[in-house]
């Protein structure tokens, strides 16, 4: 399903900055509607699938906003387990391993779950959004065979996915990872 108009997507905060200080024409209906879309199309599963990291925003129910990065586990032999995994076009789940036990995204999904997914890919300079509706997955075992050391999952439901432009992107490669990552 295809987004209709602008007020479908965008709030009153961002219709009015776009009034205020957009140089050039703001999104038409027309424009706007073919770049956001409500579902990942199966190239962009490929490309979410393909990724090394991603980040995350999530907020407090007051609305004040954490940011958090979210990469792959690797197994003994060093080999990685998948970052998420797209189910289906409204659904992408992602695990949790241990972190610093603050819970700042998870805790911040129990009282409001929108959230905001951003993954670049800083050696093909492609970038894309996929916002929606977070919740917690506490049995260990319903992903278990993709993620073992996972201590739980968090599945979003899209409601955007989207492209950005490669603008100030700087072009990287991934450095191999040593046996200094797996001591850490």
């Amino acid at each position: 399903m295809q987004i209709k108009n602008k007020e479908d997507i965008l709030h009153e905060g961002e219709l009015e900055a776009q009034r205020r200080f957009c140089a050039r024409q703001p999104w038409n209906d027309a424009n706007l509607s073919a770049m956001i879309q409500d579902q990942i199309a199966p190239s962009w599963a490929r490309f979410l699938e393909s990724q090394p990291f991603f980040f995350i925003a999530t907020s407090n129910n007051c609305g004040q906003c954490d940011c958090s990065f979210r990469g792959r586990e690797f197994n003994v032999s060093g080999q990685p387990y998948p970052l998420l995994k797209v189910l289906g076009p409204k659904t992408i789940v992602f695990p949790d391993y241990s972190g610093n036990n603050l819970y700042n995204s998870l805790g911040n999904i129990l009282v409001n779950p929108h959230i905001g997914m951003l993954f670049v890919d800083f050696q093909t300079r492609s970038r894309a959004r996929v916002n929606g509706a977070a919740e917690i997955i506490e049995d260990k075992n319903a992903y278990a065979e993709l993620w073992p050391l996972a201590l739980r999952y968090v599945r979003v439901t899209v409601e955007q996915a989207y492209p950005n432009c490669k603008a100030r992107i700087p072009r990287m490669t991934m450095a191999p990872l040593t046996d200094e990552f797996f001591d850490e």
